[in-house]
Formats: C-alpha cells, structure tokens, sequence
C-alpha cells in the first residue's frame, strides 16, 4: 500500500460544510439554539453506593494474559519490522476541520453548557460514513506527564465498524480501527488509521479484533481498549503496544496473512494486541444483571495514588440495573510499564467499586481535587434519541448534580449529543469527548446520513463551575 504525506488542508464542499462564525471560544453559538424542550430532566440518580464485601468486589477481578515476545517478534520480523508513532504521524493523509468550517447539525451536537473551547469535525470520508462509529478517546497526556509521546502531541480515537447497518459484508464486521491524531498544531490537525488486530499465538497470523472499543486508554507504551462481552476468546479488555506498530503490505479486504504478503482491510498500518485481561469469574452476559460487569468507557486517573484505569458499565436509559464504577491500579513495577498492578498468580484486583443508579453510560471521568480525600466521578449519559441533547452527572457520596443550561430541573440536557467516552488531559486542564451520530433522519442507517460528530475539548474547571 502506498504512504500518502501530509496534504495541506482543502475546503469542504459548500453543500455539506456551512460556516460557523466567530472563534472556538464562540462555539457554543450554534449549540445554544436548542430548545427548551430538548432541555428536559433526566430521573436523578442519586448518591453512589460504595461496594464493599468480599463477594462483591470479587466479581472485578481479572486474570492477566501476556503475548510471548518471540511469537510478537517473529510476526514483526515477519511484516518486516515495527514502526513507532512518529512514521504514522509522518504519513497522514486525513484531515480534522477546525469549527469553523464544520456542518451546522456538527456543532449543534456540541454541548449547551459548559461550552467546548475547541471543536473539530472530521474528514469528509469519515464525518458521514455509517459503516463506522466514533466511540471513544484518549491523549498523549494520558500517555505521559509532560503530554506528549516523544517529541509529539497526539490524540487517539477509536472507532467501531457498524455491524448494525444492514447488508454489511462478513469481512468488514467486527472491526475496529484508531485514529492516530497529530495534535502538534491544534489549528492543524491530520490523522491516519491504523486497524487493532489479536495475533495468533504462536505470531504466524493475526485476525481481526471483533470488537467495539467503547473504552480506550493510552498510558505510558500501552493502549488498553474494551473487548465485546461475545469476544471469542472471552477477554474484557485487550492491550497494545505503542511501539509494536507494523505496515500492511497488501492492499486487500482480508485481515492477516494473504498470498502476497500482509493485509489490514486496506489500511497501511496494524497493531497487534501484545496482552489481555479476562474477568477471572467468566465472561459478563450484557442482557442480564448476572454481577460480573461488562467494560464500556474507560479513563485515566492521575490524581490517584498510583495512577489508575477507571471504568463504567452501561445499561439503556431507564433500565433497572444500576450500573457500576470501579478502578484498578497501573503497576510500579519497571518492567511492566502501560500493565494492571498483577499478584503472583496473574490476578488484578478492584481498588475500590460503586453502584449508581445512572444508566446509559457512554463516558466515565474520576477526578480528585486537591486537598479533598476522595475523587468525584462524572459519566456522561446519553439518552440514546435522536436531536436529544445529553446529561453530564458528578456523582459522589453525598449525591448528584448535573450541569444545567438554566436554574430548573428541565435544563439538565445540556451536555453533548450522542457523546461517548471521556478524557482529562491533566497538562492543559482539558476534558476531550466526541459525539457519535451520521445516521438518517429516522435514526436508521440506511438513508441520507446526517452528520453529527464532532471531536471536542472543555475545561475541567468550566465543568466544575457549571455544577456549583
């Protein structure tokens, strides 16, 4: 396949891109429009309960698998050796428009209240795409205290083939790909795809990930993402090295070895997963409340010590499940850089866990501010309904608030439309979300899609402020 460089940056078409008027600090212009009866009250829900008993956390624990570096190794050597993040970033060849020249039904899903201070809509190929959704989001300030990976700022999102959109072909489902995000200018921004792919055990062959990456977190050299409830092999969440990046060969819609060479479903970079956790009580069954959880937003939390992978499970809005918020503790150990804090037997134990009464979970954030003994916990909620506006909610021990765009009850969805996971960029003060939505206009994937993603940052304190 060949490597396209970094193209300079091309107007949208007049047809799909409107402009929006003013700077990024005026973005809310065209989000405020929302009418008060999208501002209606979502059911609060209330404090968080802290689990405690043995039983219960016990349903958390996890089993740690580690690929063997020769069999990873022989398939780099194979594929001809691994890249790092800097050659995908050298090799973009997509484009993040700034708000300015995103579509009206674009910044329109941003949220009411608190206002996003940076918003970008993405490449023409991909803003209106239904055969893939934007689920979730993670930085090189997750990555590294000083926010960058080397010499570099980048943002990372990942992307979940949409296996409900009817007349998909057999190859395509189950996919899942990131966007590596040069985020060196944030006035100029361009990416490139790289595909997540599970390689066999023995390194002869890689397939496909078959599963949607709700959650994802970049820390240190590891990328840890969410694995399908239905992952054939039964994980909870798969983990890549940064630095295991390989090239595809063959530009084919196969995934894995073909004759020829090396295919990545026409993508020019893949990454194999190099470890994986499984819940050590089996796999969660996403229909039933059967108490083992099933991962879907993940996030960073630095402010605690160690550092942590926080995540959320996620059950449809008005469900009678409560849903659940936990953490696990990132090892200190030298040699295990980007893994889970492990016991001799490969164990991973909660650090703590909380049953909450929120339900459509699609992002969780834990922030402890300083001075104060325990974190806050944000999920945002998403109703699920189309033109239907989202609620963000801290929730903590004594109960919940929501950011509000008016003084009543009814002016809780102020948060963005169809948002998804959340990332605190501890460097800049910075929360990242994204919005999901390009379906039809009967909230289908079959007609016009209408676009409605945005990737976009709001200030921590913006948000804390809203909730006062």
């Amino acid at each position: 396949m060949k490597h396209r460089g970094r193209h300079r940056r091309q107007k949208r078409g007049r047809a799909l891109r409107g402009l929006l008027a003013g700077t990024a600090l005026a973005l809310t212009a065209a989000a405020t429009i929302v009418s008060a009866s999208q501002a209606v009250s979502s059911d609060n829900p209330g404090p968080l309960k802290s689990l405690t008993s043995t039983a219960e956390l016990k349903d958390f624990q996890l089993k740690e698998h580690l690929a063997s570096k020769s069999s990873l190794d022989r398939l780099a050597d194979s594929m001809g050796g691994t890249v790092g993040v800097s050659t995908v970033l050298e090799h973009t060849n997509r484009t993040l428009h700034n708000a300015a020249e995103c579509a009206p039904t674009e910044t329109e899903a941003l949220p009411v209240t608190p206002a996003a201070t940076r918003a970008y809509c993405w490449d023409q190929a991909d803003s209106a795409s239904q055969r893939w959704l934007p689920q979730s989001v993670t930085t090189s300030g997750d990555a590294d205290e000083d926010g960058r990976w080397g010499a570099n700022r980048v943002i990372l999102s990942g992307w979940t083939h949409n296996d409900a959109r009817p007349g998909e072909p057999e190859v395509s489902r189950g996919l899942a790909r990131i966007a590596v995000i040069d985020a060196n200018d944030l006035s100029d921004m361009t990416y490139r795809w790289v595909l997540l792919v599970v390689p066999t055990d023995d390194g002869s062959d890689y397939r496909k990930l078959e599963s949607p990456i709700s959650g994802m977190v970049w820390y240190q050299d590891k990328l840890l993402v969410t694995a399908s409830a239905k992952d054939s092999d039964g994980k909870a969440l798969y983990v890549y090295d940064m630095n295991r990046i390989l090239r595809a060969s063959v530009d084919d819609p196969a995934v894995g070895r073909v004759p020829g060479g090396w295919s990545a479903h026409g993508y020019g970079y893949v990454m194999p997963a190099v470890a994986s956790y499984s819940l050590a009580g089996g796999a969660c069954d996403p229909a039933s409340d059967d108490r083992l959880p099933c991962f879907g937003s993940l996030s960073l939390d630095r402010t605690s010590t160690p550092d942590s992978l926080v995540a959320a499970e996620s059950f449809p809005a008005g469900a009678d499940q409560h849903s659940r918020l936990w953490r696990y503790s990132f090892s200190r150990a030298g040699d295990r850089s980007g893994l889970l804090a492990a016991n001799m037997l490969g164990r991973v134990n909660p650090v703590e866990a909380y049953s909450t009464k929120a339900t459509a979970i699609q992002g969780v954030l834990s922030y402890r501010s300083p001075g104060e003994e325990k974190a806050d916990w944000y999920v945002a909620h998403a109703p699920g309904v189309k033109d239907r506006h989202g609620t963000l909610w801290r929730l903590t021990a004594d109960g919940a608030k929501a950011a509000r765009c008016g003084s009543d009850d009814a002016s809780r969805r102020c948060w963005a439309e169809h948002a998804e996971s959340l990332s605190y960029w501890e460097g800049t003060g910075e929360v990242w979300s994204l919005t999901e939505w390009a379906a039809d206009n009967r909230s289908g994937w079959t007609g016009t899609p209408i676009p409605k993603r945005i990737l976009y940052a709001v200030p921590l304190s913006s948000i804390t402020d809203s909730l006062k």
